[in-house]
């Protein structure tokens, strides 16, 4: 069974095995390897004997293709209503193939699922809502998808990702250090502006243990700054902690189950270390689906739910604003049409459609909905991993033309967006189609409209 230098069916384990990786740019030797790398069909059929059980049996077998999940399917509207952009046709197309099959399939027909499973379907779930049987359409592909990896036919930059969650637990290379050094550095570059601001690091039994993306480090650390100046806005008792404060999974995008149980204990780990009364993640969509919905499974919590009670952004921000813990002044309420991008994870999956409304109701003079809206929303066009993969850049940005109209429909020019993936579609979005609209999280936006208290204001010179 040859198997690649790159591509195999190895897990990235090794900073070695990380760099030869990143070296080889857009996966141009990684995708060539792929073609030659066999399918081990006795191991397939092993694991579909060990994993496939009643409730996948069930749905692959009960799907009576009726078609009334395609128009649920925003790649089949993007893509000019192709039937093979079907949701139950992909699926029976490929996993259940496999099936029928019992794993003795070969290489271009595992490319084949690997490019079905990562550039027609994001997991958004949409689909599973107009099923009349209730097929969970993401669960079937999420299984695909780690049937795939198992046999080392997943995207480049999804193998990368899965490495950077196994050696860093975070899906960028940020050591424990780089953290600590950004908390401390945004602490600085904020105190004068916001005096007594502080970002604690590992303070234990604090009201709120507080995680994020790796990429706000990494990239956006203002992001960060901003989180701090809300919850010494709003006279928080918190915390960070120096290890478990990654909440992203693109092992769960990679289909690495192995790797989501490593990366998502971290932070639990950092519960029970720290012991908060609760944890807020970040304005994340996959963030809070991977750590607060999917982890406890993962890591085999009986109860179903993580250690410490775990709230997404806009659960702690609607409290805040409810309690009057943070006071918007009138004046400074958004003015212009604005709309507001209901993310799949948190909004469809976690039924926090009232939550984001109760927020535009205290920032927003003329709040415009998309249609359909709420659980019912489309998806951005960036989940699952989508954003990121250039193999499939081009079937992404056809994609993004439902999420498109769906904007342009509302007259509105800013786009609000709590949750990175749909950030950068939405950012992608304006860059490809150029239709004039500006995109942002929540923090940035509550700060400029905050009631700022006098004794929380610099001294003046």
């Amino acid at each position: 069974m040859p198997e690649g230098t790159l591509c195999n069916k190895q897990h990235v384990d090794t900073e070695e095995q990380l760099q030869a990786l990143l070296a080889d740019k857009s996966g141009k030797t990684y995708y060539e390897e792929m073609k030659s790398l066999d399918v081990d069909q006795d191991k397939l059929a092993k694991t579909l004997a060990a994993s496939f059980k009643s409730r996948l049996k069930t749905w692959l077998s009960i799907c009576a293709h009726c078609g009334l999940c395609a128009d649920s399917c925003f790649l089949y509207l993007a893509n000019k209503r192709d039937p093979k952009q079907v949701p139950s046709y992909k699926i029976q197309s490929t996993l259940g193939e496999i099936l029928k099959r019992k794993g003795r399939v070969d290489t271009p027909f595992m490319i084949h699922c690997m490019d079905v499973a990562w550039s027609q379907c994001t997991c958004c779930n949409r689909c599973g809502m107009y099923c009349p049987f209730g097929i969970d359409m993401g669960v079937m592909f999420s299984y695909l998808r780690g049937l795939c990896y198992g046999q080392g036919f997943v995207p480049w930059e999804l193998k990368i990702g899965s490495g950077m969650h196994r050696i860093y637990r975070a899906q960028m290379d940020i050591t424990t250090e780089d953290w600590v050094d950004t908390c401390e550095w945004m602490a600085e570059e904020t105190e004068e502006e916001w005096p007594g601001l502080e970002i604690p690091i590992d303070k234990e039994n604090a009201d709120i243990m507080y995680t994020v993306n790796a990429r706000e480090p990494k990239h956006y650390p203002e992001d960060l700054a901003e989180a701090a100046i809300l919850f010494h806005l709003a006279g928080e008792n918190w915390t960070v902690p120096s290890e478990g404060w990654e909440e992203t999974s693109l092992a769960m995008f990679a289909g690495d189950w192995e790797a989501c149980r490593m990366q998502v204990e971290t932070v639990y780990d950092a519960m029970k270390r720290l012991n908060p009364k609760r944890m807020v993640v970040t304005e994340c969509g996959h963030a809070y689906r991977a750590t607060v919905i999917e982890g406890p499974y993962w890591a085999g919590l009986k109860t179903g739910q993580t250690p410490v009670p775990s709230l997404h952004y806009i659960e702690w921000l609607a409290q805040a604003l409810r309690t009057g813990k943070i006071k918007i002044d009138p004046s400074k309420k958004i003015k212009e049409p604005v709309t507001y991008q209901d993310s799949c994870n948190y909004i469809r999956n976690a039924g926090l459609a009232d939550t984001a409304r109760e927020i535009m109701s205290y920032i927003a003079e003329d709040f415009r909905e998309m249609q359909p809206c709420r659980e019912h929303n489309f998806c951005c066009g960036g989940g699952g991993g989508f954003n990121g993969l250039g193999r499939y850049r081009p079937e992404r940005n056809v994609g993004l033309k439902v999420k498109r109209d769906q904007i342009l429909a509302t007259g509105a020019k800013l786009v609000i967006s709590p949750c990175h993936n749909c950030w950068d579609a939405i950012r992608d979005l304006e860059e490809v189609y150029k239709i004039g609209i500006r995109w942002s999280f929540l923090k940035p936006i509550i700060i400029g409209m905050a009631i700022v208290p006098d004794h929380m204001k610099p001294a003046e010179e």
